[in-house]
């Protein structure tokens, strides 16, 4: 991870981050991270899961954009923040630390601390189909809680953002039981590589 290691520290969160976020902030924006886009591809052997039935999380995977939410975190606190950052999301290493540009709604850009996906890590799931999805997360509990809770909820914290993702829609709408052949569409446009712009 490389970045400056002193003054107030900007994180993106793009799944669970953006409705618990768990440390304090002093400002939290909306903000658009470019060169990655938000995917259930990681295996969850500990929040959402276990090593022997896994749930699936959220990865900042490569290609296209992402809308999340970035908070501010005075100086003071920068340390703490990362400490419990790493202790929280690197359970079992998974992701790798970086600094991003990330373009906040009151048009600044600023570096913050983004989690990206370790394509090489046996919890790398990449893109599957949809139904494998579904069935993944409808079985999938870990110490955090039940998998299908965080995939609505993250779909409904960016709802409330103001930003739609028509795949992860479906995913909740099957694990409702409300399947729409209609959306077909958008399965097979998620399930082929990134865009450049593909904005989730």
């Amino acid at each position: 991870m490389k970045e400056q290691d002193s003054g107030d520290l900007w994180v993106f969160g793009y799944g669970s981050l953006m409705w618990r976020p768990g440390f304090d902030y002093l400002e939290r924006r909306a903000g658009l991270v470019r060169g990655y886009h938000r995917s259930l591809c990681v295996y969850s052997f500990h929040h959402r899961g276990t090593p022997q039935r896994p749930g699936l999380v959220m990865g900042l995977d490569r290609g296209g954009s992402c809308r999340g939410a970035a908070f501010r975190v005075p100086a003071e606190r920068r340390a703490e923040t990362i400490a419990y950052l790493r202790e929280r999301e690197q359970v079992t290493s998974v992701y790798l630390e970086r600094f991003a540009p990330v373009a906040l709604d009151n048009g600044h850009v600023t570096p913050a601390l983004v989690y990206v996906v370790n394509r090489d890590h046996e919890q790398y799931a990449g893109r599957l189909d949809i139904d494998e999805v579904v069935a993944i997360v409808r079985r999938g509990h870990g110490v955090s809680g039940h998998n299908p809770d965080y995939v609505r909820n993250t779909l409904a914290h960016l709802h409330a953002m103001g930003v739609r993702d028509a795949w992860l829609e479906e995913v909740v709408r099957r694990l409702d039981g409300q399947e729409d052949p209609e959306q077909e569409a958008h399965n097979e446009a998620h399930n082929a590589p990134a865009s450049a712009e593909r904005v989730a």
